[in-house]
């Protein structure tokens, strides 16, 4: 399962996530995102765990807690639809193209 984890301290290494989410199962990866001009890091990034339930017991454990300081949002990530948007309506209610 891959798993979004948000409001990421900005000191926080994929080593230390890894081992954050180590503590509920096997990790496949750990990935922290970061500025394509400026490498720095975005404040998330994503976990991968192979066992649905370990990621599971993970999410209700780590969501909301503190680590360096800043309370960790934590779930399931959701995939992007193709083009990489979300699909949304416009402000009237409608989808698709307003003009």
């Amino acid at each position: 399962m891959n798993i979004y984890v948000g409001n990421l301290p900005w000191e926080i290494t994929e080593e230390d996530l890894r081992k954050t989410f180590e503590e509920f199962g096997q990790v496949a990866s750990a990935t922290i995102i970061k500025d394509k001009f400026t490498n720095k890091p975005r404040g998330f990034g994503f976990v991968e765990m192979p066992e649905k339930t370990e990621a599971e017991a993970s999410i209700k454990a780590l969501n909301g807690k503190e680590i360096k300081g800043r309370a960790m949002k934590v779930n399931e990530a959701k995939p992007k639809t193709e083009g990489g948007t979300r699909e949304r309506g416009d402000r009237f209610g409608g989808g698709g193209n307003r003009w």
